[in-house]
């Protein structure tokens, strides 16, 4: 019996969005497609296309899903972390990578350059909610200036990715490299970079 049968017209669509997160987790956005999301869900070549069209529709999900996601653990993450904006920002890199760690999901993915042009007012809503959630918690650091916030912002960024990266290629050892292990130190990274003296 077809594994495709198992599924009812409106759950296939959920199905493929969730066996994208698996590929993505388990080969990165380079080995990403429609075919290989169908092989690992076990249904037919032609069957995501009765809901997602091309790849860039499928990928456009995936990232509207992944935006909204982060932005929930990111905003648990500073609730978590209390009322100090410094401790609120800097817990954005640790949920960061314990999110990727798990999806494989990260900004390469929410923010990939092949959706740039893509018309999606579902995921272009969930983006711009993720990302003025994090310029609010940059803000909230003493930023003196939108643009202040926005390079707080992507400094920020870039820590919580590039220690995702470094966990991702087997950088750190063994005893460190539990994606928890490799949160607290994106997150001590952040925090010592929002606590800085400013210029």
């Amino acid at each position: 019996m077809s594994t495709e049968r198992g599924y009812h017209h409106g759950d296939l669509r959920t199905a493929l969005v969730q066996a994208s997160f698996e590929l993505l987790a388990d080969g990165g956005l380079q080995r990403f497609s429609v075919a290989a999301v169908a092989r690992r869900l076990g249904v037919s070549s032609a069957a995501p296309y009765r809901h997602f069209p091309d790849r860039a529709h499928l990928l456009g999900a995936v990232s509207a899903a992944a935006a909204r996601d982060l932005g929930t653990a990111i905003t648990a993450a500073a609730d978590a972390a209390g009322p100090d904006p410094a401790e609120r920002l800097a817990a954005v890199a640790g949920a960061y990578v314990r999110y990727v760690a798990r999806t494989g999901a990260g900004f390469q993915v929410i923010y990939a350059a092949e959706l740039y042009d893509f018309p999606d007012d579902a995921r272009r809503e969930q983006t711009r909610a993720l990302m003025t959630t994090l310029i609010d918690l940059a803000t909230a650091t003493g930023s003196s200036s939108f643009q202040e916030a926005l390079q707080l912002v992507e400094a920020t960024i870039a820590v919580a990715h590039g220690y995702t990266s470094l966990l991702a290629d087997g950088f750190f050892a063994r005893k460190a490299h539990s994606a928890d292990a490799v949160a607290d130190r994106a997150t001590a990274a952040t925090r010592a970079l929002v606590t800085r003296p400013r210029r």
